[in-house]
Order: C-alpha cells, then structure tokens, then sequence
C-alpha cells in the first residue's frame, strides 16, 4: 500500500510588493498548495509564510506594516513555524536599510544594515553563483557552479550576529559582485531567506524552493 504525501500549504504574503504570481507558479510548481493572501490568520496559520519583495526597502516596510507583516513574522517565529524571505524579503529581516540617504527601521530578525554595494555597474542584475555554507539544507543537491538570477543594489555586507555556544549557528551563503562581498542566503532555524530570486533561477531555482517545501 503506497501512502500520499501531503501538499504543504504555503502562504505568499501580499503586501504589494512585486513578483507575487512567479512565486505562486513556482511554489506550486514544486507541490506547494499556494495561498497569496493578506489576512493574518491564514499567513500564521499556513505550513509554510513567503515574504517577497521587489523595490525599495523603505516602500517594502511600510507594505509590510499595513498587513501587519512584522506581526505576522514575529509570532511564526516565535512558534518555530518556517518562513522563506525572497530578495528585499530577505533585506527587510535586518535591523536597518539605508538607501539614498533613507534610513529605514527593519524586522530586526537578524542584526545588521543594508546598504549599497561598491561595484562599477548597478544594479547587480543577472546570474551569479553562491558559495553556499557548509551543511546548508537549502542549497542541498545543487554543486558550486550553481548559478542562480539576483537583481539589486543593495545587500548586506557584515553578518553581525553574535554566536551563542548553546544554539546551532545560522549558515549563511555569500555572492561577490564588484568589491562587495554580501549575504546571498540564510538559513537560521525556522527563518530562511535569499538575496537571489529562487522563483526566477530556472531549475536550480525550483530545486531550492522544493528543499525549503521539504522542511514543512
């Protein structure tokens, strides 16, 4: 007798920023049942929270804040339950986004800021490869020649989070463009996040959403 594995049911959380319906494709291309929505007990009460984000950080917080997203994000968290940011999704879970000369107050999940990187040609638009952490889950099946598809000017370029001897490290992944050296990925417990935009990395793309699926 064969047994059935379940759909996880993941939400996408809208909040008006960008690229929700490439998410959504993907994600279920991969065998998540999707749900893209702003209603708070459906994005708690989901398997799996996506936070994307395209544009500013300043105009991606103050979405976020209308939906109650730093809430939302907080109290999954809290319960151990997974949530994936996607490219400014990821930059919104520091302490601080900095970009022409606005100063904006993040999630504050992960200590650091995000600021400009220092390159001859912004934005950092195109493929690139990861080198991954090792142990990583997220980029599990996928070698280091890897490429996956980023677009941004903005990242972070410190990991300021102290070590605890008593909690397992978070792993995280760097790319390099120009003479900037930035997180492209971080996988800390239950909060996963990419600078890279997985949905739009083709295969390998869809092989990292479907580890992260995986997990819930």
């Amino acid at each position: 007798m064969t047994t059935t594995q379940r759909q996880p049911h993941v939400a996408l959380l809208d909040y008006g920023a960008g690229n929700i319906r490439s998410a959504q494709r993907a994600l279920e291309h991969v065998g998540a049942q999707v749900t893209v929505t702003q209603d708070f007990s459906v994005a708690i009460e989901a398997d799996g929270l996506v936070v994307p984000g395209v544009g500013s950080f300043d105009a991606c917080m103050r979405g976020l804040r209308e939906v109650n997203g730093p809430r939302i994000v907080g109290q999954r968290l809290a319960g151990s339950r997974p949530v994936l940011g996607i490219c400014v999704g990821l930059q919104v879970l520091f302490d601080r986004g900095v970009e022409h000369g606005v100063d904006t107050r993040g999630m504050g999940e992960w200590p650091g800021t995000v600021d400009k990187l220092e390159a001859d040609i912004l934005p950092h638009m195109g493929w690139n490869t990861v080198d991954v952490a090792p142990e990583s889950e997220l980029f599990a099946g996928l070698d280091s020649r890897t490429r996956f598809y980023f677009v941004h000017s903005f990242g972070v370029q410190k990991w300021e989070m102290i070590a605890d001897e008593f909690i397992a490290p978070p792993k995280v992944s760097w790319a390099t463009h120009g003479r900037s050296r930035f997180v492209a990925a971080v996988e800390n417990g239950p909060l996963w996040a990419t600078q890279f935009h997985p949905e739009k990395s083709g295969e390998a793309g869809l092989k990292l959403l479907q580890n992260w699926c995986a997990t819930l």
